[in-house]
């Protein structure tokens, strides 16, 4: 049976409950793991299959430590059910279906390529039933109906609705907590002045046991014999791969760091790589925690008076609103978005990004989130964002190789989570889908919001000369060369109209031209 056009994903399993009463075991992807997925009404009399694939496994190169996270997870989901789970190891998926010999249920997948895989299978035979996934509170026919309905195809938007739909930081009479929808303008404070670290409570940490020692030498095994090729640094694991773990993570971060989450959430320090950030991206993308229970457990935080509101609503956005966009739009957009490339950017990834080679770089904000994904396979967003991506925009490298690595060479990438994010949000390859500008900006911003710049050898405010910084030059040389495109777009014309007057951008762009080194 071929991936299903949802109602929603709760009336969906209802009626699939008194419908499957059936023995077919239920194939769990590696981002499936968690009760929702496998111990409902409707699933957990079933065996449950969870697939080692080689050829998935190895087929790109992949962050050493996300590669760890996902086996690890998926081996301790196995010996927490015991005899209920069953571990396949095969070069394929179709391979390990066809050594269990029975037809599977299997919720439906993470990607294009994995859905048109099972649907395939379902051709075989070798899947007999493909459900809605449970790791998303709005199901895929709900969000179709909201975006017929809009005129303006805008986050916000689609934020609000969410809060509607599901209640959550609602007044009686249907207005917003404390008569606010965003408090976005108070998030956005600056690092403390000449503060190492936020100096908020550590992050919480899981304790490796005989599973992670397992997959490790697994890993180095495979390395040895050749068959794997990762990127990036060993350990320690950093983050929660069973229910247990991704529930004490939740906790930690609620009652300990959420209150000062969303004044910094924007705010850099080189010495604070997790400043007060939930790491709870990594759990969610592996379906450990659903949606609606993270947000609910943040409002109950707000609605007791332990934390502010614009932390927890700033959280609450970027859970109920961003991440639940970003599936969608996955879906909603299809396969050809992955090529989208309106800027036409064409310059390949150098190879000391590809490798994580961050120690060779003087851009020390550059240097610092890309050896920050090379130690952790992480960074946090204004990293992402207004660092590695605004660095990507401004020398032009192309989208989709960006969006590819950006899902190999972070713990939490996943092939729906980095197209609206990277070619969307990022690299405004989309046109303007997503965003309404492209996030570029100059060397002040990130002299603004983080201390990279103290240490660094350019310097923010100069556009020329051999302290110019690459950001800074960059900014204005990328917006000179895409002129043309970017003229229709009305929050540009001001900073349009700053380039035309700058009596050095000739100069500028021959340096940039020529500029070989961060």
């Amino acid at each position: 049976m071929r991936l299903p056009a949802n109602r929603t994903a709760q009336q969906d399993r209802s009626v699939q409950s008194v419908a499957m009463r059936d023995d077919a075991p239920l194939w769990l992807f590696g981002d499936q793991l968690g009760p929702h997925f496998h111990s409902g009404p409707e699933h957990r009399h079933r065996e449950i299959v969870l697939i080692e694939s080689t050829s998935a496994l190895t087929r790109r190169p992949c962050h050493r430590q996300k590669l760890h996270l996902v086996l690890s997870g998926m081996r301790h989901l196995a010996d927490e059910l015991g005899s209920r789970a069953r571990i396949v190891r095969a070069d394929t998926y179709r391979a390990a279906l066809r050594e269990l010999g029975t037809p599977v249920v299997v919720h439906e997948p993470g990607s294009h390529a994995a859905a048109a895989l099972v649907n395939s299978m379902s051709d075989e035979g070798l899947v007999r039933e493909v459900v809605p996934t449970a790791g998303f509170a709005r199901s895929k026919d709900s969000f179709a109906r909201w975006a017929r309905a809009q005129r303006r195809f805008r986050m916000e938007d689609f934020y609000r609705d969410q809060r509607q739909k599901f209640d959550v930081l609602m007044e009686p009479g249907g207005s917003p907590a404390q008569g606010r929808w965003n408090f976005d303008s108070e998030n956005r404070h600056r690092p403390p002045k000449n503060a190492s670290d936020l100096g908020v409570p550590v992050p919480w940490h899981p304790r490796e046991d005989s599973v992670d020692d397992q997959v490790r030498g697994d890993l180095d095994q495979w390395e040895r014999d050749g068959a794997l090729r990762a990127i990036g640094a060993d350990g320690p694991r950093l983050f929660a791969v069973t229910r247990t773990e991704a529930r004490a993570a939740l906790r930690r971060f609620l009652h300990y760091r959420l209150p000062e989450f969303g004044p910094y959430q924007d705010a850099m320090l080189d010495a604070d790589w997790s400043m007060a950030h939930a790491l709870l991206s990594v759990p969610m993308n592996l379906g450990l925690l659903e949606p609606l229970e993270v947000t609910r457990a943040a409002e109950r935080e707000y609605r007791s008076g332990k934390a502010p509101l614009s932390s927890v609503e700033g959280f609450i956005r970027q859970v109920l609103g961003w991440r639940e966009y970003v599936w969608h739009l996955y879906w909603h957009f299809g396969p050809s978005y992955l090529r989208a490339n309106e800027l036409n950017a064409t310059r390949p990834l150098p190879e000391w990004w590809k490798e994580l080679d961050g120690d060779q770089l003087d851009a020390e904000c550059l240097r610092v989130a890309l050896n920050g994904v090379r130690d952790r396979g992480w960074a946090h967003h204004i990293q992402r964002l207004m660092v590695l991506g605004n660095h990507a925009l401004q020398r032009d490298y192309r989208p989709a190789e960006l969006t590819e690595w950006f899902a190999t060479a972070f713990v939490d990438g996943f092939p729906w989570v980095m197209p609206v994010n990277v070619i969307g949000m990022s690299q405004h390859a989309d046109g303007g889908r997503v965003a309404t500008k492209p996030y570029a900006s100059g060397g002040a911003y990130i002299n603004r919001m983080s201390d990279s710049c103290r240490s660094c050898r350019f310097d923010p405010a100069q556009r020329v000369g051999e302290d110019a910084c690459p950001f800074t030059a960059g900014y204005w040389a990328w917006m000179h060369r895409h002129e043309k495109q970017l003229r229709g777009n009305h929050r540009m014309r001001q900073p349009l109209a700053t380039m035309r007057g700058l009596a050095d951008l000739d100069a500028i762009d021959r340096q940039e031209r020529g500029r070989h080194e961060f």
